[in-house]
């Protein structure tokens, strides 16, 4: 795998934990965004990939989650965590200035990532969302319903049909196995509308990426919000058969091999 550091930085709502895979004269920069509950960690893979395919790779823990600070999983703001990400961005663009971004998210780091393309198209070379809350997350309304959201987990089998993935998830000590914070559905919810009402992305070139048998994002709520915000140039995935985590998916080889690809075309047209 490729050789990481980590870094720290206070961040909008305190302190946030960076981590760095390394690469000299990089290609272009690929800035990572994880998902709810879990941590930059869970991406090694996706890293090593990128790494090797010629990118300097850089991603956060966001407040509340893995070794950044907070309480667990409480996002009052998604804003605030767009800001974050976008210090990373900068980081990256002084120690490689004038190289190409990329920003990648998955999940809930596919909708944080749709609105940084929203609020920094003009600094981005391309944009990937991967199973993105977005559009309509029937969950979120859902439990709104309670005062006190039910603990109800996420079960491991809907992450991969890969059982190891799910192991792996359920015994990891920095991934979030406890109930949703109201507040942080309040900012889900907020967040949707506005990525919905924002506008598109323009000529921005973005590639969604699904897992037909998503059932944690399932692909009609989500393809709701990507008509809304789709620009001029939207590149779209959907395999047959894979779950939630399609970069932990059987097929990931198929899902990096795509995401590489539509990076090298808007590289050659950058």
């Amino acid at each position: 795998m490729a050789e990481s550091r980590e870094h720290t930085f206070i961040g909008t709502k305190g302190l946030n934990k960076v981590r760095e895979w390394r690469l000299d004269r990089p290609r272009y920069l690929a800035i990572l965004v994880h998902g709810y509950g879990e941590h930059i960690g869970r991406y090694e893979y996706v890293a090593d990939r990128l790494v090797h395919h010629g990118a300097a790779v850089y991603g956060l823990d966001h407040i509340g989650h893995g070794r950044s600070g907070g309480d667990r999983v409480l996002v009052e703001d998604f804003e605030d965590v767009v800001t974050d990400v976008h210090s990373v961005e900068e980081r990256a663009r002084a120690e490689h200035p004038g190289v190409p971004v990329v920003v990648i998210g998955h999940s809930m780091g596919g909708m944080i990532a749709a609105r940084y393309g929203q609020r920094y198209n003009a600094g981005l070379t391309a944009l990937v969302l991967s199973g993105p809350v977005i559009g309509e997350w029937a969950i979120v309304p859902e439990l709104l319903t309670y005062e006190e959201p039910p603990d109800t987990p996420i079960d491991p089998a809907t992450l991969s049909r890969d059982p190891s993935v799910g192991a792996v998830y359920a015994a990891d000590p920095l991934v979030w196995h406890g109930p949703f914070k109201r507040a942080t559905l309040e900012a889900f919810a907020v967040m949707l509308g506005t990525i919905a009402k924002t506008g598109t992305l323009g000529a921005l070139p973005t590639l969604w990426a699904h897992g037909e048998d998503d059932q944690l994002v399932p692909l009609p709520g989500s393809r709701v919000g990507i008509e809304a915000i789709k620009g001029t140039d939207l590149t779209e995935r959907i395999y047959p058969g894979a779950r939630h985590e399609i970069f932990n998916e059987t097929n990931k080889e198929e899902v990096l091999d795509d995401v590489t690809a539509f990076i090298d075309r808007t590289l050659t047209h950058n």
